[in-house]
């Protein structure tokens, strides 16, 4: 049996943002960024489950054994979310939420070497093995609750690239990015937003160079890229704060800088909403 949002929760819109107020003891959020590219963060007691329905398109995550979950929007998800949370009794529950619908800037970058804007047919083989290393190393799913606590800026420096952003290499309309760019010189340090395990590392990729990614748990992770230099393994443990690499300008970029993106699964979120602004500089 469905319940729907009236029977366990109440909401009120403000700036864009939905405010949960509390219907059930066993219901709590902790954190939300209802934008496009934001998450919610919360505890509902007893949640085995959770599906978000964006339309006709559906994504599921799990739940923590005391019923912590987060749950993800993509960068054009729809303004009317639903999130139906599932039960070990069958009993399942609807809230619908309504997200902020952001406007996107256009970047123009010129300079790109053109083999990395139209790829020879020889390095196709390449790019596609390491876009297959990157979709393993994304859908593993550990029990770590490293994605539940406050995450830290993994660099300081200009902010100098946008979520969400669709850009134009050479004049060429690429696919939007789903990053956030810190520029500082070569050799900048890079460390670990939260701790976790590192699923990739490897030298050099193709379109991204130099790339780690770190499992945050339950779906969550983090990837760096265009680094000149790892200095973590596949599979080691990080803590919060713990160097793991050094920005670059390696793969596809035409100056050094940090592209910094974090997943739920395969959707793409606003790296800008899990950080406090400003802590980068």
């Amino acid at each position: 049996m469905l319940k729907t949002l009236s029977s366990i929760l109440s909401f009120a819109t403000l700036c864009g943002y939905a405010l949960f107020s509390q219907a059930a003891a066993n219901y709590q959020v902790e954190a939300q960024a209802l934008a496009q590219g934001g998450f919610i963060k919360g505890q509902f007691d007893g949640c085995t489950q959770v599906e978000v329905i964006d339309g006709e398109d559906k994504y599921t995550g799990k739940c923590t054994p005391d019923g912590k979950f987060l749950v993800g929007f993509g960068r054009d998800a729809k303004a009317v979310q639903k999130l139906v949370f599932s039960f070990n009794n069958k009993a399942d529950y609807m809230a619908v939420v309504e997200l902020e619908q952001r406007q996107y800037k256009t970047d123009r970058v010129n300079g790109v070497p053109q083999k990395t804007v139209s790829p020879p047919k020889e390095v196709l083989d390449r790019i596609k093995g390491e876009n297959e290393q990157i979709w393993l190393a994304r859908n593993k799913h550990t029990e770590s609750f490293d994605f539940l606590t406050s995450f830290i800026w993994p660099a300081k420096g200009r902010i100098s690239g946008v979520y969400g952003s669709q850009r134009v290499f050479n004049g060429v309309p690429k696919r939007p990015h789903f990053g956030l760019d810190v520029a500082a010189p070569k050799g900048t340090p890079v460390v670990a937003p939260a701790a976790g395990i590192i699923r990739l590392a490897h030298n050099d990729m193709f379109y991204s160079g130099g790339t780690i990614i770190l499992d945050h748990g339950y779906g969550i992770t983090s990837t760096f890229i265009h680094l000149s230099k790892l200095d973590v393994v596949d599979g080691q443990k990080v803590k919060q704060g713990e160097k793991i690499g050094e920005i670059g300008k390696s793969g596809r970029a035409t100056g050094n800088h940090l592209d910094w993106r974090i997943n739920w699964k395969n959707v793409r979120l606003d790296p800008a909403f899990w950080v406090e602004a400003g802590g980068n500089e």
